[in-house]
């Protein structure tokens, strides 16, 4: 059996099915593979303690490290006892990786590579809906982030790829894709002839059976283009669910972080979408307590999730990374930066109260993700009276909600 723990975002959850085939092809048959994020060294740490709880509870499996923790510290990891190898960013995508394990860890230059081949992956393992790789490293350099140091420079996969992933994930039974990488609004500009992001999404909606629906993950505002907005107005088939890098809601916090937008951008692009799509449903990732935030700045990050009627928030504390410019400013104490957090959480929980109060007594269609329990379209939770397999689609009367998910009757 291949166990692979999957820690950090969408793509690392792709990967991690790229990494069981990988695997299997290599002929392992007892082994747990962690892949790893690097974040914030919350997530690191759970990582390490995963590992030794894992080696607990299965003493003789192989037990390999990989993900971006371990590109961009792969010593830290070699030099844990529970861990038999360390496998790169790159190298995990192989099932050469996987067939030649050694104690020396396996990690190359991950800003040498150029290209992102498509993986063609049948389906998700216990998911009700398929990722679909699209794109991945970075070419921007927030201060605060070291993610481009484990994935590398910005890649895109090409079209003929995506498309045929697609159909391959259709025919599997697959209703719904996401798309994912760590960069998403750059996909395309390192391609020829040069394209964009809404180009990508045109051309596959135009390409996708009716049936089929589209989600866009993690975007930078600056990245919501004209274009992708009247897509989003004209076709349904694009979920009425966006979800912002937004990071801090004060334009000196922005610049000091080399964010490409301001707050104005935010509110900007949220009336946009709400313009076209009034049901739009909008989430956000903030930083809480950057270096140097004043009280007053942060009034202003707190005053944005009001402001733009932010409903799904990721919140995390700073959390300083080696090697960013961020980790060299002047640190506020991290029990300011644990009531910042605390404090965007309620503001966005009150958010998304009033967006379950707005929603009662309407119906809405909702994907079950495991039985009693759905996402409706704007991927909000609704638990449901049904045993509905998961995946199966559902059209649900809203009856209610808790503070944590709407409630609803399955219709037929």
């Amino acid at each position: 059996m291949i166990d692979v723990i999957t820690f950090g975002c969408r793509l690392n959850a792709y990967e991690s099915e790229v990494i069981r085939r990988s695997a299997t092809e290599a002929g392992l048959t007892d082994a747990v593979i962690v892949n790893t994020c690097a974040v914030t060294a919350e997530a690191e740490r759970q990582a390490r303690q995963a590992i030794r709880r894992l080696r607990r509870e299965q003493p003789d499996a192989t037990l390999i490290v990989t993900g971006c923790s371990a590109q961009i510290t792969p010593e830290r990891y070699a030099a844990m006892e529970e861990v038999d190898a360390v496998i790169g960013n790159q190298e995990k995508l192989t099932a050469r990786a996987f067939a030649e394990l050694d104690a020396t860890p396996m990690v190359g230059d991950i800003m040498a590579v150029s290209e992102t081949a498509g993986h063609l992956i049948e389906g998700f393992e216990g998911r009700s809906r398929a990722f679909l790789q699209i794109q991945n490293g970075c070419d921007h350099r927030c201060t605060f982030c070291i993610i481009p140091f484990g994935r590398g420079p910005s890649r895109s996969v090409s079209l003929p790829e995506i498309l045929a992933q697609s159909t391959l994930l259709y025919e599997n039974g697959y209703r719904e894709v996401v798309l994912t990488g760590v960069d998403i609004g750059d996909y395309g500009k390192d391609l020829q002839p040069r394209t964009g992001l809404a180009d990508l999404v045109g051309e596959l909606l135009g390409s996708l059976p009716a049936d089929m629906r589209v989600r866009i993950t993690s975007i930078d505002p600056v990245e919501v283009s004209d274009r992708m907005i009247d897509l989003y107005a004209r076709d349904p088939r694009l979920l009425p669910h966006w979800h912002l890098s937004v990071q801090s809601g004060d334009d000196m916090v922005l610049r000091r972080m080399a964010r490409r937008h301001r707050r104005a951008d935010v509110v900007a692009v949220c009336r946009a979408l709400r313009s076209a799509r009034p049901d739009t449903v909008i989430g956000a990732d903030f930083i809480a307590g950057f270096p140097t935030e004043t009280d007053e700045q942060f009034a202003n990050t707190l005053a944005l999730v009001s402001d733009a009627d932010l409903a799904l928030l990721h919140v995390f504390p700073y959390s300083e990374r080696a090697g960013t410019p961020a980790a060299r400013m002047p640190a506020l104490p991290k029990a300011v930066r644990r009531e910042r957090a605390a404090a965007l959480r309620a503001a966005g929980q009150q958010c998304l109260a009033a967006t379950f109060d707005r929603l009662i007594g309407t119906r809405v269609d909702a994907v079950v993700e495991v039985p009693r329990f759905a996402r409706t379209a704007h991927f909000l939770p609704v638990a449901i009276d049904s045993d509905a397999p998961p995946g199966h689609s559902v059209q649900v009367r809203l009856t209610g909600c808790t503070s944590e998910a709407l409630v609803g009757t399955v219709d037929g």
